[in-house]
């Protein structure tokens, strides 16, 4: 992906792209895939970095959702299953499989989720990724010998899909780029513009580069904002009504001795209703996530003191010894797209199912949904915007096509698994110029060819962008990420030809954003005991 080049593709004079996307998350990039898979001409715009928002800051799981099975809601487990097993054979580099155990503290517990896990495994059919079965006390001590063994009865072994999801994203916009559509970020839509109809007829945005306005002509244009899409409804139509009541999850990142195992823990039931995780990732451990209402989406929302406090006495209740904040390597909070329901209820209860909505003057807004379900999310949306935009009709691809970097057995070239087939790729650069074996920190592999080959190769930009997202540096260790920050600010000015009042800039706002990843660590309250566990 070349940022220039699409910039000068998306000015082409007389140009007329059949889909404009606005959003480049995780729906836009898949969107900008399928219609780029079916042949038709797609432009994207991303305001900020791609990813900067939600698809960067999930619980990093591609599953069917233990929750919603709670919650009777089968046809969205049904449908996320089958996604699942669907980006398991097409990226196979970033989705793998993940055991989870559920840990077993009252006798009923057994019977009870392990009928439950028996229902997740026959709904997922041939798609699924293992049997779920019952584990005695020891084995779930063998598998996870850091969890609370007081009251420990045995668990439920069960399977489900992890990943990066940022790494992922970054796939399919290649993927997209690779099949002809121009994918540019930081790139703001100002403007949308009509015909003589009022029919929307295109948009303008500004490169926060150059500081431009650009104009582009579109037959439909797809509003796949996420969290932020009532702001772009609100550009079309200034009465539009709110679609979305955010909501806020917190994670917190631990070192991996508080679960050495091969295996993820799932509690089933937190005190504020919620299912939370505690996953192992990147040699690191994932501890998430809290649903809590907030006023408003912001591209950098911060984990609050009561959801740290919140994650940390859970996850006590089933660690030994139970975490504390000084133990905290990183906290980061990502913004949910609840949609909205008439009766105002809790955002614990509100849709995951994705909703899509068409304005008057024929702006498609796709909104809600979950990770593992942007491809079907994509699948519904380009066949809306087929219509709206009267194109030619084709078939969705999606279900068979490869990733970029696409291959099954990624894990030989670890440390740089994630980059799949383009690992070779970052291995000879590492040959060709000896200075980029250099690591980035004592703490992770991160070698300085990743930052050149994410300038290079990913549009990465910035040096959050390389060490939020193209790397995961941000969110495994804050403050190892801050002591990255001099050399990657070096690395990106010298591919990019900038000088050193950028370098000095760059790292003070990289600072700014760290900083709301780092936790001060007051004087620690006792533990929490175990509770004892009641028949629900």
């Amino acid at each position: 992906m070349q940022r220039d080049t699409n910039i000068t593709r998306l000015c082409e004079p007389g140009k007329i792209w059949d889909i404009a996307v606005i959003g480049g998350g995780a729906t836009g990039a898949a969107i900008a895939m399928d219609a780029a898979a079916r042949g038709h001409s797609v432009a994207l715009l991303e305001q900020s970095d791609f990813g900067k928002g939600t698809s960067s800051r999930s619980t990093k799981l591609i599953h069917g959702g233990v929750r919603y099975l709670q919650q009777g809601n089968i046809a969205l487990v049904i449908e996320a299953l089958r996604e699942r097993g669907l980006l398991r054979q097409n990226a196979p580099h970033l989705v793998h499989d993940l055991a989870f155990i559920v840990p077993n503290y009252a006798w009923w517990e057994a019977p009870f989720y392990g009928i439950g896990m028996k229902l997740y495994d026959a709904l997922a059919g041939r798609y699924g990724f293992g049997k779920s079965r019952k584990l005695s006390k020891a084995q779930v001590l063998e598998r996870m010998p850091t969890v609370q063994q007081n009251g420990l009865r045995g668990g439920i072994l069960y399977f489900d899909g992890q990943f990066d999801d940022s790494r992922l994203l970054i796939h399919l916009l290649i993927t997209a780029d690779e099949l002809g559509a121009a994918l540019v970020n930081y790139a703001r839509v100002v403007a949308l513009k009509n015909d003589s109809a009022g029919r929307l007829s295109g948009l303008t945005f500004i490169d926060l580069e150059s500081r431009k306005r650009h104009t582009l002509r579109a037959r439909t244009v797809v509003n796949a904002t996420g969290a932020f899409c009532d702001a772009v409804r609100k550009i079309d139509d200034s009465n539009a009504e709110p679609m979305i009541a955010p909501s806020q999850g917190a994670h917190v990142t631990l070192d991996r001795k508080f679960l050495p195992g091969d295996a993820a823990i799932m509690v089933p039931h937190t005190s504020d209703g919620r299912v939370m995780f505690a996953i192992p990732w990147h040699d690191q451990v994932l501890l998430g996530t809290t649903d809590t209402p907030i006023e408003q989406a912001t591209l950098e929302p911060v984990a609050q003191d009561q959801e740290i406090d919140f994650i940390l006495k859970t996850a006590g209740l089933y660690l030994s010894p139970p975490p504390k904040r000084s133990d905290i390597r990183s906290v980061f909070a990502g913004v949910r797209p609840l949609v909205k329901s008439a009766e105002g209820s809790s955002t614990k209860s509100l849709s995951r199912d994705h909703t899509i909505s068409i304005s008057q003057s024929g702006l498609i807004t796709i909104t809600g949904g979950k990770w593992t379900t942007c491809r079907r999310m994509a699948q519904d949306c380009v066949n809306q915007a087929a219509k709206q935009g009267k194109l030619e009709p084709r078939p969705c691809t999606t279900k068979t096509l490869r990733i970029h970097g696409y291959h099954e057995d990624a894990g030989k070239f670890s440390p740089l698994a994630v980059y799949g087939s383009d690992a070779p790729e970052i291995r000879k650069l590492m040959r060709q110029e000896p200075a980029s074996r250099q690591r980035l920190h004592d703490r992770f592999p991160i070698v300085a060819a990743q930052v050149i080959w994410a300038v290079r190769r990913e549009m990465a930009r910035t040096v959050d962008d390389v060490l939020a997202r193209r790397t995961r540096a941000l969110v495994l260790d804050a403050k190892a990420a801050i002591e990255m920050a001099p050399v990657v600010a070096r690395l990106i000015a010298a591919e990019r030809k900038l000088d050193a009042k950028w370098e000095a800039r760059q790292i003070r706002r990289f600072k700014t954003i760290a900083r709301n990843y780092l936790v001060e660590a007051p004087l620690e309250k006792q533990a929490v005991k175990p509770p004892r566990r009641k028949r629900s």
